[in-house]
């Protein structure tokens, strides 16, 4: 666990899962607004894997992509997302889930390109209809970090022992950690290194990952250089380029394609949620955004 990490009027801690649902799971993650009632804050989330975020009031409104903003309820599950989302929250505590691949394969009967950029409410009888029982009897009455990150461990572990191992696991382990590693920059890369055609691959891409392998690998190349800017916003958007990139104007055009704006636009904008996270998450788990967590 870590401390505290503020940004104004934010503060956000990351809890890591136990060792048996690190496969599964990057990080438990608790984010508390402190402001004043009938304020919000607004920021914008890059894209990243799947995730499960419980509110203990009804204050959250968000969009992803080019979307309108709309009141989004009090228990999200949203899909693997490639475009940015938009949204502002009051005086709250959240607690989230980042649900990585393998655990997409593990804990929901359903592709996840089904949900890509998009979210909904697990209550209402979807894929995610498995994690609807944690929005009862999470908050305790006394806010209790660590009590409250210790019944997400619990209720998932339990899940885990529930469910049975999918026959594609050793394969998106692979995938995964071939996404991770920024050597692989082809999809003949990666069909090569999980020994499938590469028609296989993009059915196992879409089923556990939500994109084809081209946009995954676009994804990840871009994500590990905006993710070097969210821990130091003072670098030039220059010195945070991917080695994968042939010129700034190639990173500019997948800016606008997975933020809706463009680079200069985003760095003027105030990002307390993420600025708080992306400090909070390095030193927790090592990477700045979820979509770099190695598992």
């Amino acid at each position: 666990m870590t401390g505290p990490v503020l940004g104004d009027a934010v503060g956000v801690r990351f809890f890591m899962p136990t060792p048996q649902l690190a496969p599964y799971i990057s990080t438990y993650y608790l984010t508390e607004v402190n402001v004043p009632a009938g304020q919000e804050i607004e920021d914008w989330l890059h894209p990243e894997w799947a995730n499960l975020r419980v509110f203990d009031r009804d204050v959250c409104s968000a969009a992803i992509g080019p979307d309108a903003v709309r009141p989004a309820g009090q228990m999200i599950a949203t899909g693997p997302t490639s475009h940015s989302a938009h949204f502002r929250m009051g005086r709250c505590r959240v607690w989230g889930v980042g649900i990585l691949p393998l655990g997409w394969l593990r804990f929901l009967d359903a592709p996840a390109a089904d949900f890509a950029d998009r979210y909904c409410d697990p209550r209402d009888g979807t894929a995610f209809a498995p994690f609807a029982p944690l929005f009862d009897g999470l908050f305790a009455t006394k806010a209790d970090p660590a009590g409250e990150a210790a019944r997400l461990d619990s209720f998932f572990l339990d899940l885990l022992n529930r469910r049975d191992p999918h026959e594609d696991e050793g394969r998106i382990r692979t995938a995964h950690g071939a996404l991770i590693d920024n050597q692989a920059g082809s999809v003949s890369d990666l069909s090569e290194r999980l020994g499938i055609s590469p028609r296989s691959l993009e059915r196992l891409s879409l089923r556990a990952f939500g994109f084809s392998p081209k946009l995954l690998l676009r994804r990840q190349r871009f994500l590990r250089s905006l993710a070097q800017f969210m821990l130091d916003p003072t670098l030039t958007w220059i010195r945070t380029l991917d080695w994968q990139y042939v010129d700034q104007a190639h990173f500019v055009r997948d800016f606008k394609r997975f933020m809706g704006m463009s680079p200069s636009s985003y760095a003027l904008l105030d990002h307390p949620v993420l600025r708080a996270a992306a400090r909070a998450r390095a030193a927790a788990a090592g990477e700045a955004v979820q979509a770099l967590h190695r598992p």
